[in-house]
């Protein structure tokens, strides 16, 4: 499996667009790399791809990507999307997939619904575009050979469908992780998940290779940066650092391990900060635009 980072952000990217805070002056200037919002494409060939979760940027990260041009008049090397919630971080990127080119569209019958109730994503074409309800912890081939499952994670439903209450710890549908698999050799990909439970820590432990939910270093990082009102596990993110954090409680797993959907106020974005040697240290890589993985 080689897998290619579209996108290493979480919602807003780095800079986002109103934000002045250090890390985004840091990437205007050129200081550290700028990042678009997550996504991640894997293949087994190379030729024919998947994309987990159509971020807002996908037309400008699949251009700069050589691999996912087309190679014909009306072409493209992706097969197929799937996405892991509502959030629209995950879903908009299909409104730029609209031209008419064939592909499948996994993702639970609960997010495949925020689609069908949003009538903007009826022009993804579904005589173009198959819409496939999949269920959680049951297999299917999301690319020739490569099988994929989801399961969920604790999380929230989108932000646009919050109430006057809020359940941050939800288990079901709305946020699921995904197990890949060629074989032989596995992989998750979790950008989103507000906690790790010990049945979480069972299931991803013959993880190969692990793409987990980076948001937030600390819980309450965006309130003393004065960048927001809420904590990471407020907004469904687990943070990396502190003894419940996701560094400590995933420290036992035997896999490659990567922080993606980071936050623009995330100290690790600078490759010289003690956040970023702390997640070295513990055997962990920050995602960047372009990056290549191969398990």
């Amino acid at each position: 499996m080689r897998f290619l980072v579209l996108g290493a952000a979480a919602g807003g990217g780095l800079p986002q667009w109103n934000c002045g805070c250090p890390n985004c002056r840091d990437a205007r200037s050129g200081l550290i790399p700028p990042a678009t919002q997550s996504s991640l494409a894997v293949t087994l060939d190379g030729d024919v791809w998947a994309v987990l979760n159509a971020s807002p940027d996908i037309r400008m990260q699949m251009q700069r990507c050589p691999q996912m041009h087309p190679r014909a008049l009306r072409d493209t090397p992706l097969a197929s999307v799937l996405v892991t919630n509502g959030d629209i971080d995950h879903i908009a990127g299909l409104l730029s997939l609209r031209e008419q080119t064939p592909f499948t569209l996994f993702g639970t019958s609960e997010i495949l619904g925020v689609l069908a109730d949003n009538r903007i994503f009826d022009a993804v074409s579904t005589q173009k575009v198959t819409r496939r309800a999949v269920e959680l912890d049951q297999g299917f081939e999301i690319l020739p050979g490569l099988a994929a499952q989801v399961f969920p994670v604790p999380g929230k439903v989108p932000l646009f469908m919050e109430g006057d209450q809020v359940q941050t710890d939800l288990v079901g549908e709305q946020t699921v992780g995904v197990r890949l698999s060629d074989g032989g050799r596995v992989a998750y990909y979790i950008p989103g998940c507000a906690d790790v439970t010990p049945e979480l820590l069972d299931r991803i432990e013959d993880a190969g290779q692990l793409f987990f939910d980076g948001t937030l270093w600390d819980d309450d990082e965006m309130i003393r940066s004065g960048t927001g009102v809420k904590t990471g596990r407020r907004m469904g993110h687990i943070p990396i650092s502190g003894p419940d954090g996701s560094m400590a409680r995933l420290q036992g797993l035997r896999a490659g391990r990567t922080f993606i959907h980071i936050n623009n106020t995330n100290p690790v974005w600078h490759p010289d900060s003690p956040e970023r040697a702390a997640v070295r240290a513990s055997g962990w890589s920050v995602a960047a635009d372009g990056m290549e993985i191969e398990i």
